[in-house]
C-alpha cells in the first residue's frame, strides 16, 4: 500500500505533485490546519503530515496519530509541533533550515531602511495629502554601526549586505571565530560591547533559556542614545514593555519588528509608537522562499515515506536502515560527548578533532561527526539538528577533522572529541558496551568510567581532601539527593573531576555558591536527555 500523506496547510502545486510524481498517495486540504476538531478526526488515516505554521501538531493530535511516521514542516520553525510527544511515538520531525535565510535577511535590511527613513509614517502623511517635509528627518546608513546579535546563516547573510551597504559591521556570536568574522569582513566583540557601538542593533538568534529577553531595559541602558533594533528572529528576544519605555524617553530612536512575545499580536506595547514599523511576521513571505521550502519538505518527506532516509530531521540521526542497529548508540553516544563539550566550554572553539578508535571507525563517520557537532552547538542553538550542524560549525569558522584508527586500547573501540579554543583544549572520550549505554572512560584526559545521568554536576578541582565532603553538605542543605558520584585523578596531588548525578537540577543560586568554594575549579551543572 502506498504511503498517505495529508498537506493541511497552503503548499504550492508543484510540491503536491513531487509528493504524488514520487508514489505517494496526498491529500491537499490547506485549510484544515485551522479546524483542530476536524484534523483530529482524520489525522490517523495518513503516513505524514505536511504543515506550515497554521497547523498545530499537539500532543492530543500525536496520540490520535496511530499511522504517522513523519511531520515536515516547510519552513524552519517548529514552535508549533510538540517535538518530545512526536518522539515519544517514534514520529520524525523534519523542517527546511536554509530555504528562507536569504528572505529573512532581506527583510531585516528592509525593516532597517524604513526605520532610518520614517517610510511608513511618511507614506500615510503624504497619501493624506499633507506635505511634511521636515518633520519626517531621517539618518543615513552608511558609515553607522551595524551590530549582529547572532552570526549564523541568516545573520551572515546580513553581514554581507551591511558590509555592502558601506557600514561598519560588529558581531556577536559565542560560536563566531576570530577566521570566520575576517572572512565576513566584520568584527567580532562582546555582547556588552556590541550594545555601546551599534547604531542599529539586528537579532539573528534562536530563542533559548539564554537568549530569552536578551534585550531588556539594562541592556538598552548600555546602548547609545537613538540606537534603532530590528527583531526579525524571534518574539521574546526582546522584552517589549522595556523597549516601549526606550522609545518614549528617547533613549531608542525607533524599532522594526516582524516577530512578536504572542503571535498573532493583537495588541503589543509597541503598537502605537512614533517610528516603529510591524510587520506580521513576514520574514519568509517571499514567493522564492515559499516555493523553496515547499518543494524541499515534499522531497525530504517522499524520501523517508519510500525509501526510508531521513533529512532536516530534528528529533532522529540521518542514517540508513541498514546502518542502524550498530551506528546508532555510537550516535547518542557522538552526541552525548559533544554535549558535553559544548556545556562546560565558555569561549569560542577554533577547531574540533574527532578520534574513532576501533569500531566506531569503521562505521559512518560522518553522522558520527554530525551527531558530535549537533551536541556540541546545542547548548547555544537549539534549532540545531544532525544535517545543519556541520554547515553551522562551517559557518562559525570552527575547524572540524577526524582520525580514524585500528583498536588501541582496552576497549572494542571509542570516540575521543577534543576541542581547542584560544585558551586551551579539552577533551572528553566514551565507548558504548553491550548494553548499547553511553558511557564516558576519559575527561581532561583523566580515566574514568561513568554512566551518564539526566543531571549531572561536573567539577575540577586540586587532588586535595575534602571536595566530597564539601559539595555533599552543599547539595544536602538545599536539599538536593545525590544518587551517585565518580571521582577521578591524573595523579596524587594533581588535577581531579568529580561527577555528581543528581536527583534534580540545582538551581542557579546553589551553582553559585559551589563555584565560591576556595577548593573548586571550574563547576558545570550538565544536562542530557536521556
Amino acid at each position: 500500500m502506498a504511503p498517505r500523506v495529508l498537506v493541511s496547510d497552503q503548499l504550492s502545486t508543484t510540491a503536491v505533485q513531487i509528493f504524488k510524481d514520487r508514489g505517494v498517495e496526498v491529500d491537499y486540504m490547506p485549510d484544515l490546519g485551522k479546524d483542530k476538531d476536524q484534523l483530529l478526526a482524520v489525522i490517523d488515516q495518513y503516513d505524514g503530515l505536511a504543515i506550515r505554521s497554521a497547523t498545530k501538531v499537539t500532543e492530543k493530535l500525536i496520540e490520535a496519530a496511530t499511522r504517522l511516521k513523519v511531520v515536515g514542516r516547510a519552513g524552519i520553525g517548529v514552535d508549533n509541533v510538540d517535538i518530545p510527544a512526536a518522539s515519544r511515538k517514534g514520529i520524525i520531525v523534519m523542517n527546511t533550515p536554509f530555504g528562507n535565510s536569504i528572505t529573512t535577511a532581506e527583510h531585516a535590511i528592509a525593516l532597517m531602511f524604513a526605520v532610518a527613513r520614517q517610510l511608513p509614517a511618511a507614506d500615510i502623511s503624504t497619501q493624506a495629502g499633507k506635505w511634511e517635509k521636515n518633520r519626517f528627518m531621517g539618518v543615513e546608513i552608511t558609515g553607522k554601526v551595524l551590530g549582529i546579535l547572532g552570526c549564523g546563516n541568516i545573520g551572515a547573510i546580513v553581514a554581507t549586505r551591511g558590509v555592502g551597504l558601506k557600514m561598519k559591521v560588529i558581531a556577536y556570536d559565542p560560536f563566531l571565530s576570530a577566521e570566520r568574522a575576517a572572512q565576513l569582513g566584520i568584527e567580532k566583540v562582546e555582547l556588552d560591547g556590541l550594545f555601546k557601538r551599534s547604531d542599529f542593533i539586528t537579532l539573528h538568534t534562536p530563542m533559548t533559556e539564554k537568549t530569552k529577553g536578551i534585550i531588556d531595559a539594562k541592556a538598552i541602558a548600555q546602548m547609545k542614545d537613538g540606537v534603532r533594533i530590528i527583531n526579525c528572529a524571534r518574539g521574546g528576544l526582546v522584552v517589549e514593555a522595556d523597549l516601549a519605555e526606550a522609545i518614549r524617553s528617547g533613549k531608542v530612536a525607533g524599532a522594526g519588528f516582524d516577530v512578536f512575545e504572542t503571535e498573532p499580536a493583537k495588541e503589543s506595547p509597541l503598537f502605537g509608537l512614533p517610528n516603529v514599523v510591524c510587520t506580521p511576521h513576514l520574514g519568509a513571505s517571499t514567493e522564492e522562499a515559499q516555493e523553496n521550502v515547499a518543494l524541499q519538505v515534499a522531497e525530504q518527506m517522499s524520501d523517508y515515506l519510500i525509501a526510508g532516509a531521513v533529512q532536516n530531521a530534528l528529533n532522529m540521526p540521518s542514517i540508513t536502515a541498514e546502518e542502524a542497529p550498530i551506528l546508532t548508540p555510537f550516535v547518542r553516544l557522538a552526541e552525548i560527548l559533544g554535549a558535553f563539550v559544548g556545556q562546560v566550554t565558555e569561549d569560542p572553539i577554533k577547531s574540533v578533532e574527532i578520534v574513532y578508535d576501533g569500531l566506531p571507525g569503521t562505521l559512518n563517520t560522518r553522522a558520527l561527526t554530525s551527531a558530535a557537532m549537533t551536541g556540541l552547538l546545542k547548548p547555544l542553538v537549539q534549532s540545531v539538528n544532525m544535517v545543519s550542524a556541520p554547515l553551522m560549525a562551517k559557518e562559525r569558522g570552527i575547524i572540524v577533522s577526524e582520525v580514524r584508527r585500528d583498536k588501541s586500547g582496552v576497549f572494542d573501540g571509542y570516540i575521543k572529541l577534543t576541542v581547542t579554543t584560544e585558551k586551551f583544549s579539552r577533551s572528553v572520550a566514551g565507548t558504548c558496551f553491550s548494553d548499547g549505554k553511553p558511557r564516558f572512560i576519559q575527561i581532561k584526559d583523566i580515566n574514568m568510567e561513568a554512566e551518564v545521568g539526566r543531571h549531572m554536576l561536573y567539577t575540577t578541582n586540586k587532588d586535595e581532601p575534602g571536595i566530597i565532603g564539601e559539595l555533599g553538605t552543599m547539595c544536602g542543605k538545599n536539599g538536593i539527593n545525590i544518587a551517585n558520584f565518580h571521582l577521578g585523578r591524573n595523579e596524587k596531588g594533581g588535577d581531579a573531576i568529580a561527577i555528581l548525578y543528581l536527583d534534580e537540577p540545582l538551581e542557579e543560586r546553589v551553582m553559585e555558591e559551589i563555584r565560591n568554594l576556595k577548593k573548586i575549579g571550574q563547576a558545570k551543572l550538565l544536562s542530557f536527555d536521556i
